[in-house]
């Protein structure tokens, strides 16, 4: 779908239906990336899963699948795609976090994970700054397919005014974190707000 509405605005795009839980699923999504496009300038990971439950009822399958996804596929898709990027000497990584991170009820498996994420990133900024490569996080706060039906209505888009849930509203920060002008920052964690 996400192709589909890319290639229909005039853009290109290629799908890949391999799962970044996987460390050889995140080589076939980089190995498509370089086999289409020739390189890897940018890499967001956004791959998300929930399975909430309090933690003395979550299983321990519960608890491996959002690791899996969340904190184990931003390393396999990070792995697989600084190689390419030390060669060539530009990167840009940015890695999605959350509030949640800071703890939260029901969700210690994404807490988990997504606060792993951001020692990671930060790891990530000292390691590959000398390769022309930044690594951030952002955490934010919108409106998504895995949030709809969750905070008693707060995801709900209002019926007038501004919205303040609307992922689009993530996207300039994103696409100024992956330009050449973000070359200065890096090791950050932004908190954003929809």
């Amino acid at each position: 779908e996400v192709v589909a509405e890319i290639q229909a605005a005039g853009g290109t795009a290629v799908p890949n239906f391999d799962s970044v839980a996987s460390y050889e699923g995140a080589a076939n999504i980089v190995k498509t990336a370089i086999d289409s496009f020739g390189r890897v300038d940018i890499l967001c990971h956004v791959a998300g899963i929930l399975r909430d439950r309090m933690v003395f009822n979550m299983t321990e399958a519960e608890w491996d699948a959002v690791l899996q996804v969340h904190l184990y596929g931003a390393f396999n898709m990070v792995r697989n795609a600084i190689p390419h990027m030390i060669k060539q000497g530009y990167g840009r990584i940015v890695l999605y976090s959350s509030g949640s991170g800071l703890g939260s009820s029901g969700q210690a498996n994404y807490s988990a994970a997504k606060e792993g994420m951001v020692g990671f990133v930060r790891s990530l900024a000292k390691e590959l700054a000398p390769y022309g490569i930044t690594a951030n996080a952002i955490a934010p706060a919108a409106r998504t397919r895995m949030s709809e039906g969750l905070f008693g209505g707060l995801m709900d888009k209002p019926e007038t005014g501004f919205d303040i849930m609307d992922p689009a509203n993530i996207s300039p920060l994103v696409v100024w974190l992956a330009s050449k002008q973000s070359a200065h920052v890096t090791g950050r964690v932004f908190e954003i707000a929809g």
